[in-house]
């Protein structure tokens, strides 16, 4: 059950990257600065969602082996 919690929260970050590239696209004419941030928060989210999938599938691999 907590590998399909992690699952859910790495398709999370990538909603969430989803809804920045969109706040990226609606404001780059209106405020280049604030379209710069959600463009930062982009790069981190997907950078996040790389990060925890690696991680929930290295613990995976640890439970398989306990077995």
């Amino acid at each position: 059950m907590t590998s399909k919690v992690y699952q859910l929260f790495e398709y999370v970050y990538l909603a969430m990257a989803a809804f920045a590239i969109y706040l990226v696209i609606t404001e780059w004419d209106n405020d280049r600065n604030r379209a710069y941030l959600f463009l930062f928060f982009t790069v981190v989210a997907i950078f996040m969602f790389f990060f925890k999938r690696r991680f929930r599938k290295n613990i995976e691999k640890r439970r398989k082996g306990e077995d």
